[in-house]
C-alpha cells in the first residue's frame, strides 16, 4: 500500500512542475538584461531624457538596461523594431507624439500600428516652438509671416521628420497665416540643432525643453512656443495664441513594451518606471534639462494617445501633410 501511495505521488509530481515554474519565472523577472529601443539619434530631446531614466530604472529592476538608438524614417525605424519584439518585458522603449499615431496614418505600409504598443508611463510632455540664432532679424511669430510673404517658399525650417509635431505645426501656421515655408525634414532634434547652428536652415522647430540647453548658452532664441499657455520655465516667451496665431502643438514621450505583455510584468515595469520617475537623481536630471514633465499611468496614456489618433486622423482627412 505504502509503495502504491508513493508511486502515485511521483506521477502526480509532473503535473504540478509546469505551474511551479511559471510562477517562478513571473516571479523572478526580470533575471537578464533589458534593452531600451531609442527611435531617434543620440542627443536628441527623447535620447537625452531617456538614458538617465534608464540607468535609473536599473535600481528599482535590479538589473542593467542597455540603450540602443534607431534612427530613421521620423521614428518609423526605432517604434517598428519594438512593436515587433518579443512581448516579455526585455524590450522597452520610447514612443513619440504625434509620430506614433501619424505615421501608420500617412504610410499604409508602416509595419506598426497603435495596437502594437503596451503604455507604461508618460514621462514628458513638451511644448513645441521655433528658434533662430541670435543675430536673426525675426523675434516675433509675425515678423516671421512678414518675411515669409515677402520670400514665398524661401525661408527653410528643420524639423524631426515629416508627421511630427514640429512639422504638422508649421503646417498649421501656413494655414492660419496663409505662407508657404521650405520643409527640410531630419532624423531627429539633434541634426535640426547642427543645421541651423551652421546656417544651413534658418529656423530650428524643435521642443522647448530640448533647446532649453542652447538658450541658456545663449545660442538659439525663441520667436514663440506652441503650448495652451506659457512655460513656467521662460515665462518671457509667448505662446503662439498669444501672437495672434492658432497653433498648438507638442511632443509626449514616455515608456511603453510590445503589446501582450503578461499583466505582472507591465505593472514590474510600471512600478520601476514610476519610483524612477520620483527619484531624486531623476528629479534632479529633469531640472537641470528644463524636462516638462507629466506622468500618466497606462490607462491614462493609452487613453491621451487613442484620443489623439482620432484628432490626427480627422487632420489627414482635411489636410494630409505630404511634403
Amino acid at each position: 500500500m505504502r509503495r502504491r501511495i508513493i508511486l502515485a505521488g511521483l506521477a502526480a509530481a509532473p503535473l504540478a512542475a509546469p505551474v511551479s515554474r511559471s510562477a517562478r519565472a513571473q516571479g523572478a523577472f526580470p533575471d537578464h538584461p533589458l534593452n531600451m529601443v531609442l527611435a531617434f539619434p543620440a542627443g536628441g530631446g527623447t535620447d537625452v531624457a531617456a538614458r538617465p531614466l534608464a540607468k535609473i530604472m536599473e535600481k528599482y529592476l535590479g538589473q542593467p538596461i542597455v540603450v540602443t538608438n534607431r534612427p530613421g524614417a521620423a521614428g518609423e525605424i526605432g517604434f517598428t523594431e519594438l512593436a515587433r519584439s518579443k512581448p516579455d518585458g526585455y524590450t522597452i522603449g520610447f514612443i513619440n507624439t504625434p509620430t506614433i499615431v501619424t505615421i501608420p496614418i500617412e504610410r499604409p505600409q508602416a509595419r506598426f500600428r497603435l495596437d502594437d504598443f503596451a503604455p507604461v508611463l508618460n514621462i514628458v510632455d513638451d511644448p513645441g516652438a521655433v528658434w533662430v540664432l541670435p543675430d536673426s532679424p525675426i523675434k516675433t511669430v509675425a515678423d516671421l509671416v512678414a518675411e515669409a510673404k515677402k520670400r514665398p517658399g524661401q525661408i527653410s525650417y528643420g524639423t524631426s521628420g515629416i508627421g511630427s509635431d514640429d512639422h504638422l505645426a508649421m503646417l498649421a501656421l501656413e494655414r492660419v497665416a496663409d505662407i508657404k515655408l521650405l520643409h527640410v525634414p531630419f532624423a531627429g532634434g539633434a541634426p535640426v540643432r547642427t543645421a541651423t547652428l551652421s546656417k544651413q536652415i534658418e529656423l530650428a522647430v524643435t521642443n522647448m525643453g530640448e533647446a532649453y540647453g542652447d538658450y541658456r548658452q545663449g545660442m538659439f532664441r525663441p520667436i514663440g512656443q506652441m503650448g495652451p499657455s506659457r512655460w513656467q520655465v521662460m515665462p518671457d516667451v509667448p505662446t503662439f495664441r498669444e501672437q495672434g496665431f492658432d497653433v498648438v502643438e507638442g511632443s509626449m514621450r514616455g515608456l511603453a513594451a510590445p503589446a501582450g505583455l503578461p499583466r505582472p510584468v507591465l505593472e514590474k515595469l510600471v512600478n520601476a518606471a514610476r519610483q524612477a520617475a520620483q527619484d531624486p537623481e531623476w528629479q534632479a536630471v529633469a531640472t537641470q534639462l528644463a524636462l516638462p514633465l507629466r506622468l500618466l499611468g497606462p490607462d491614462e496614456y493609452r487613453a491621451e494617445l487613442v484620443a489623439m489618433k482620432s484628432h490626427y486622423e480627422k487632420l489627414w482627412h482635411q489636410h494630409p501633410w505630404r511634403d
